[in-house]
């Protein structure tokens, strides 16, 4: 595979230091990705050292080789001097019609469960119908300003977080959960960002990385997440969906996040505590 390119004008290290901090990121050798890339050590040494400015091609097999998200991969062509070949659009951009729908279809399905849709940086963009009745259910969501983000919303004193069951363990497993489902695991700006204004908050452990949270029950496979309503605590735990094989970068990027009850009792209660809140709301409209 050729690494030469007649598009760029000259060689430029900027697309070597990425290619490098890649590998490192990866805990990949020079050796290791020539294996596994098809690209001879020898080329990638001089990418790196910007002697030699790879073509198009090499670029993504060596972005694919390292698993770059791909936002990053379109900041790897500009480096080397090429256009981005990965959409920006946005999430709610015509040509993702079909996946918001798909999307949509599945959190309706989901009801009477909370199911959220957001982005890399947990910014809220889709719920079903459950999610805001549940929550309202403990506070005033119309009175907080958007965009909202659903770590924010946990974490902040006058959200969630007085209702959080456990606070301790769960803002540690919350906080390690940003390391762990982080885009290609890699902590970008805006989620560094992000960890920051959480750890900001008062009360946020500052052990959180080197906590390992103790199982939850002997029989429980999952760590719940519980919230407290009139004294007693509502357990839940969630799947996280991607979208499989993505070509675009907010494709790449959605998840998509239902909350089931972590037992038997949760789940009656679950529905008993929506049904009266629906009553609530329609006695209040009628008066």
């Amino acid at each position: 595979m050729s690494v030469a390119s007649p598009g760029p004008k000259a060689p430029t290290s900027e697309f070597g230091d990425l290619l490098r901090y890649w590998r490192d990121v990866r805990g990949v050798s020079q050796l290791d990705l020539s294996l596994e890339a098809g690209v001879s050590q020898r080329q990638i040494s001089f990418i790196e050292s910007g002697r030699s400015v790879p073509g198009r091609h090499t670029i993504l097999a060596l972005a694919q080789t390292l698993d770059v998200p791909l936002r990053e991969r379109n900041a790897l062509l500009l480096a080397a001097g090429y256009a981005p070949v990965y959409s920006e659009a946005p999430w709610n951009a015509q040509e993702m019609h079909s996946v918001v729908r798909a999307l949509e279809r599945v959190m309706r399905q989901h009801e009477p469960f909370p199911a959220i849709v957001m982005d890399r940086n947990w910014n809220v963009l889709m719920t079903n119908d459950a999610a805001p009745r549940f929550f309202n259910h403990f506070i005033d969501m119309a009175s907080r300003e958007g965009p909202r983000n659903m770590l924010h919303l946990i974490f902040d004193p006058q959200g969630m977080r007085p209702f959080v069951a456990d606070w301790n363990n769960v803002a540690r497993s919350l906080l390690q959960r940003v390391y762990r489902e982080s885009v290609g695991h890699v902590i970008d700006d805006g989620t560094g960002r992000l960890i920051d204004e959480l750890l900001a908050y008062p009360g946020v452990p500052r052990d959180w990385k080197a906590h390992y949270a103790p199982a939850a029950t002997p029989a429980m496979p999952v760590i719940p997440l519980g919230f407290v309503s009139e004294g007693i605590v509502f357990n839940y735990f969630s799947m996280v969906t991607s979208i499989g094989t993505p070509q675009t970068i907010a494709a790449q990027e959605l998840r998509l996040e239902c909350m089931f009850p972590a037992d038997d009792a949760t789940e009656v209660r679950h529905q008993r505590l929506l049904a009266r809140y629906s009553k609530e709301r329609r006695t209040a409209s009628e008066l």
